[in-house]
């Protein structure tokens, strides 16, 4: 065998390893803008689920006021919280003003157990109806969209992928998390 065929083997076996290489940081980068793409996806059927329940708190606010006319405090702050929440800039400033709008919440619920009349009121049985499907709604959004952000991560995070993550600047991405005691525990949207 000459020499020629030799480094012509060798220079054939060299751009195989180059086309390799190169073809697999292709399909590693096309896979992070995939699960890119669908956490921004996940992310914004959450945030039209969590639009729904912005548009119904205040119906249910105005609802509430009627019945509890000392309870102004509680009133502003869960409205408050909702306009921070709705104005939020990015996904974790979002996750972040929408769990204390979740703990406003709380209160609002607890505020219509004190008044009987307000809880026969048929007005507002209609919309804690239409609010708790919402929350089924959001739970299920927050569901997939941890789901999406979790194989993002993982990806991200995992050799070789690391390595594609970090030239990329593919980052983490927030996780919707629980992070207080008491939004950890159930909402009760009773009747």
């Amino acid at each position: 065998m000459s020499i020629g065929a030799i480094l012509l083997a060798a220079v054939g076996i060299i751009l195989l390893i180059v086309l390799g290489i190169l073809i697999w940081v292709i399909g590693s980068y096309n896979g992070f803008v995939k699960l890119r793409n669908k956490t921004e996806e996940a992310f914004s059927a959450l945030d039209i689920s969590l639009k729904k329940r912005y548009d119904l708190i205040p119906n249910y606010v105005e609802t509430v006021k009627g019945y509890a006319k000392y309870e102004s405090e509680t009133l502003e702050r869960v409205i408050q919280a909702r306009n921070r929440a709705m104005n939020a800039a990015s996904h974790k400033e979002r996750i972040e003003k929408d769990n204390v709008f979740s703990r406003s919440l709380h209160s609002l619920f607890a505020l219509s157990e004190n008044y009987p009349d307000l809880k026969a009121s048929e007005n507002f049985i209609q919309l804690q109806e239409q609010l708790a499907r919402i929350e089924e709604e959001i739970a299920g959004a927050r569901r997939y969209y941890n789901g999406i952000v979790n194989r993002f991560n993982t990806k991200a995070e995992m050799f070789p992928g690391s390595l594609i993550a970090g030239i990329f600047h593919f980052e983490r991405m927030p996780l919707y998390e629980v992070n207080s005691r008491e939004e950890r525990e159930k909402v009760n949207v009773s009747f």
